[in-house]
């Protein structure tokens, strides 16, 4: 038998191999129909979300998620399975060039690699970020509001979050009028901006217009709204430009007295992100792991946002599992003490209602 072949069956011993993969389409229904402001004109009734699980020989189990419009990853099991079953669950870097290897023919599924991690850190009796050298801390978190409403309105929603313990809140501005959005946060950062802190998303990052035509933004008008951002004392600007426009949005953070802030869906993973950190796309990069390759990618990322001094918060706005991934990226990170994450609360018809988790809000505790 060849070395290579004896090791891994002395290994076979000891690691997890993957022996059933299992994969359903869950759709949790909302208490009413949301609209989100990136799609405009959508109805959603619904959060839906492809759940992995994957089970080893030796009983182990491990979860994912990654959002879904539909049904949309049906037969993806016959991809992945080949890909995986047999192979040690508890090998990150394996898993990771496994998913690459879908990726060539045309599935991006970095949504699945946490679930390894799950898998690793019940085999260690650890929690993900602490594998990942995390210490305990307190995680804040701020209210993500995920439509769009007149500024009256805004402003009472507000001002419930501000009295639920809330020190921040994002807006969403989606108007093919900029005076229009302009006016939204002229008039809320009047009525709450001297308590809370207020973030801005534009949703220009990846412009969806299947249902309703949607604004879309260059390069003037993200300045001009910058430029009234910085006047209105708004903490930071979010994808006012496509997520691709490399050399815009250089230069508009370069230009901008307001931070730009993006980074959420590069499903290329960190080597499209190195790139954009290196060229200072953003100044607050917000990877979500659940689309930029993974755990294992996503901590590379913020360690590379670390040494060039930018800031990092992830992108949380998929599911319960996609939100707790990204939290233990937080905790690990370093930069729980200078950042908030951000919590999807939209009531009364948003896909999340703080009721209904464990921990108590605006903060979170990560205990040893």
């Amino acid at each position: 038998m060849p070395k290579r072949s004896l090791l891994r069956a002395r290994n076979e011993e000891t690691m997890p191999l993957i022996s059933r993969i299992e994969l359903y389409h869950v759709a949790i229904p909302l208490p009413a129909r949301f609209y989100p402001s990136w799609i405009p004109g959508f109805p959603q009734t619904e959060n839906r979300f492809t759940l992995i699980r994957i089970l080893t020989d030796s009983g182990l189990e491990g979860y994912s998620a990654g959002p879904a419009m539909g049904k949309e990853r049906t037969g993806l099991g016959d991809m992945i399975g080949p890909y995986l079953i047999g192979e040690d669950a508890a090998d990150i870097d394996l898993i990771q060039q496994r998913v690459r290897e879908m990726s060539y023919l045309g599935w991006r599924n970095a949504w699945i690699e946490p679930a390894f991690w799950d898998i690793r850190g019940k085999m260690e009796g650890k929690p993900v970020w602490e594998l990942l050298g995390g210490e305990p801390c307190t995680v804040r978190v701020y209210a993500s509001t995920g439509d769009v409403k007149p500024p009256e309105e805004r402003i009472e929603e507000a001002e419930a979050r501000f009295e639920e313990g809330f020190q921040t809140i994002k807006l969403r501005v989606h108007d093919f009028d900029e005076l229009i959005d302009i006016r939204q946060v002229r008039e809320v950062s009047k009525a709450i901006g001297h308590k809370m802190q207020i973030g801005v998303d534009a949703n220009q990052g990846w412009r969806v217009t299947i249902v309703e035509n949607a604004p879309l933004w260059d390069l003037d008008r993200a300045k001009r709204f910058a430029d009234r951002c910085a006047d209105f004392g708004v903490s930071w600007l979010e994808e006012p430009l496509p997520m691709d426009a490399y050399e815009d949005l250089s230069k508009l953070t370069a230009y901008s007295r307001v931070p730009i802030a993006g980074g959420e869906l590069h499903t290329a993973g960190f080597p499209e992100l190195k790139m954009m950190i290196e060229r200072q796309c953003y100044r607050i990069f917000q990877p979500d792991a659940v689309f930029t390759g993974g755990i294992a990618q996503t901590f590379q990322i913020i360690k590379l946002c670390r040494r060039q001094g930018l800031a990092y918060t992830p992108h949380t706005w998929t599911n319960g599992i996609g939100f707790a991934i990204n939290l233990q990226l937080m905790a690990a990170s370093g930069y729980a003490t200078e950042m908030e994450v951000e919590y999807p609360f939209s009531p009364p018809d948003g896909p999340w209602k703080h009721e209904t988790v464990s921990w108590k809000l605006p903060s979170i505790m990560i205990r040893a």
